[in-house]
């Protein structure tokens, strides 16, 4: 640790004593450093005069305080800057002294152009550990472009596999592009700092969300292609078989997989349709060779009784199956209530419960560490940590 500000040290989580210099906007770079907050890290969260764009998307009890805003910026503290003046700059220079880590979303003409390159920062801290969240990797031809969701959504292929699937090309409905990527610079930062850890020596870290999504959406499309002679397009057949989809039920709707060999012998002499006695359906391989047949016939199967006598057999025999929660259904959820998932923590404008740490530690727990900041709201107390005050 190289913060020497015990007052926010946290002392709970796994990266408790960790500081964090947060020069991250909207979704992407946010998320991964509410995680990291979340696990005990000091996150100081520098904006702009006018504040992350987030702050304004969606509603939320106050203005600059959106839900979106609040969650991924829960437990961090607020520091206003205006880089383009030089005694701002400083103080930036003066905090990455006492920092660990060093995470940016800028495009790297404009964040050297600042003066705060890896070079830059590693002239002041040479041990710290920098971390870039680009669009795309700076090494390639597309390096300056402006990424957002979707169109790195588009770019790797999700609303194409989508139209394999439905017949339409789509949007994923949730953010993914900018949620994986968070993770990944959640996993890469760690890495670093684990490096760190054994050898004393900071490094910089690249994570970007087109080649971070390639890879995600690569691990099961990329399938024949990677052999040599490809053995067939890069598709996974069962994700994109369009038969896969929910079961529709004599009530509604039920999610089941019954996949391997166990749990085709057991569902077939549970449930005994007609035609799973053709011998073609025997084995996992000759139903892989077919699955959207499969799915077809399991289609017209589970239409013949309600949701609740399918998740009551289903489960007695072992087999995955689910019902079709809303999202709202989630905030009810029993399972997730009795674990504690959910967590209330005090603001200015009241409690907010937060979806909580998925994550269990033993030893080191993470939690919500607080509410998200106002707007500038820490930046006297930092800049005074620092021996600076306003005036400076």
């Amino acid at each position: 640790m190289n913060s020497t500000d015990s007052k926010h040290s946290k002392g709970a989580g796994p990266l408790s004593g960790i500081r964090v210099i947060d020069l991250t906007a909207m979704v992407f770079g946010p998320y991964c450093t509410q995680i990291l907050a979340d696990m005990g890290a000091d996150v100081i969260k520098i904006e702009a005069p006018g504040g992350d764009n987030v702050r304004q998307i969606s509603v939320g009890p106050e203005p600059g305080m959106s839900g979106v805003f609040a969650n991924i910026n829960r437990g961090k503290r607020s520091v206003v800057l205006d880089l383009r003046a030089e005694a701002d700059k400083t103080a930036l220079r003066a905090l990455l002294e006492t920092a660990d880590v060093f995470i940016h979303s800028m495009r790297l003409k404009a964040v050297t152009k600042l003066g705060f390159g890896y070079e830059d920062v590693a002239a002041i801290n040479p041990a710290i550990v920098y971390t870039n969240c680009y669009g795309y990797d700076r090494r390639g031809p597309d390096r300056d472009l402006t990424a957002y969701d979707d169109t790195i959504q588009a770019e790797c292929g999700l609303p194409m596999v989508q139209a394999r699937l439905t017949g339409e090309a789509n949007f994923i409905g949730s953010i993914i592009a900018d949620k994986v990527a968070g993770l990944t610079a959640v996993y890469a930062t760690m890495m670093a700092l684990f490096h760190r850890e054994r050898t004393g020596e900071g490094q910089e870290v690249d994570v970007s969300m087109f080649e971070t999504m390639a890879s995600f959406m690569l691990v099961e499309h990329a399938n024949g292609t990677m052999f040599d002679p490809p053995l067939g397009e890069a598709f996974y057949p069962r994700a994109v078989s369009p038969n896969r989809r929910p079961y529709r039920t004599r009530d509604g709707h039920i999610a089941a997989l019954i996949y391997n060999d166990k749990q085709w012998s057991t569902f077939v002499n549970a449930v005994q349709p007609e035609w799973a006695k053709d011998p073609k359906f025997a084995t996992l391989e000759q139903r892989a060779q077919q699955i959207d047949t499969v799915y077809a016939l399991l289609g017209e199967t589970f239409q013949e009784r309600t949701t609740g006598e399918w998740l009551d057999l289903l489960r007695s025999l072992d087999i995955p199956a689910a019902p079709l929660r809303t999202l709202d259904d989630l905030l009810e959820n029993q399972q997730l209530n009795e674990i504690g998932f959910f967590e209330t923590v005090d603001s200015p404008n009241g409690p907010v419960r937060f979806p909580g740490v998925p994550t269990r530690f033993s030893q080191t727990p993470g939690r919500v560490a607080g509410p998200a900041p106002r707007l500038g709201a820490h930046t006297e107390e930092v800049l005074q940590s620092l021996g600076l005050g306003a005036k400076d």
